[in-house]
């Protein structure tokens, strides 16, 4: 029995080997990488002349404005979501702090 074994893994291991490797083709060259700010829509808020914007980017992406009326208080439009809706908010201070460290990690 143990030598049916053996020639049974002789003969697949053999069958193995006179197996022929794939062709190998050659890999064709990737394209060329897509040149920065060419396919990103442009966006425009409109702001009434004499206010002063500021973008705050994160990423290359802006994701805050912050809008200084000519004779008035500022204040921020922010994209919360990405989606390219924006809030309003009079201030950046949400208020409520609440602490967010462990009080107590069950091991």
């Amino acid at each position: 029995m143990r030598r049916f074994v053996l020639l049974l893994a002789f003969l697949s291991l053999n069958a193995m080997a006179q197996r022929k490797p794939p062709a190998m083709e050659p890999i064709p060259e990737p394209p060329p990488p897509p040149e920065p700010g060419v396919e990103q829509p442009e966006v425009r808020i409109p702001v009434p002349s004499g206010d002063k914007v500021e973008e705050i980017r994160e990423g290359g992406r802006v994701v805050m404005l912050k809008v200084t009326p000519k004779n008035g208080k500022p204040y921020y439009l922010v994209d919360t979501t990405g989606a390219g809706q924006w809030q309003r908010r009079e201030t950046l201070d949400d208020g409520i702090r609440v602490p967010m460290w462990p009080i107590w990690i069950f091991d």
